[in-house]
């Protein structure tokens, strides 16, 4: 008999700890958007440390209460050495796509063009999506012929790896 609970035991606690493990990362945010509020002169900055070979995406997009004008602003994102990975002016809206390659503190400044001076603050919206967040989970269902569970579960593993990756990252340093 009791080896029957111990039995019992051995399948039920994994089998709750995997539960628990899926409601959690199924309710954790997988991106979020920032907004910055820019200053009719000067410059706003978002950054984040990233260790190298992380996918990182960002899609930017400019929104104002005049809707007859939509300012224009100017978008600079650096690596940790300097090195520009995205350089644009005189833009509304864009995107950026790189894969790291140093670890570090990756900067994403926008300011306002010149010539919009004088309307008050503008605000960007910024949707920046790092590491698995990245990941096109669409295109890896077509293209695997997957859907739901197991797509979830696909989600879950490359979380769990991306954690894991992370701790390495984080006892190296």
């Amino acid at each position: 008999m009791t080896g029957d609970a111990n039995v019992r035991r051995a399948v039920i606690v994994p089998s709750l700890l995997f539960v628990i493990l899926v409601w959690a990362f199924s309710n954790a945010p997988v991106g979020d958007a920032i907004w910055l509020n820019l200053p009719p002169t000067g410059t706003k900055c978002v950054s984040e440390e990233i260790q190298s070979n992380v996918v990182v995406l960002a899609d930017y997009v400019v929104v104002s209460e005049d809707h007859g004008h939509i300012p224009t602003i100017s978008v600079k994102v650096t690596s940790p050495y300097a090195n520009n990975l995205h350089l644009r002016e005189n833009v509304t809206h864009g995107q950026f796509a790189f894969t790291t390659q140093e670890a570090g503190n990756y900067l994403a400044c926008f300011w306002l063009e010149s010539h919009n001076h004088g309307g008050g603050e503008v605000s960007v919206n910024i949707d920046w999506k790092t590491g698995i967040a990245a990941k096109d989970w669409e295109s890896v269902a077509r293209k695997e012929k997957i859907e739901g569970v197991e797509l979830e579960l696909r989600k879950l593993e490359g979380a769990v790896e991306a954690i894991h990756e992370n701790l390495l990252y984080l006892k190296s340093r």
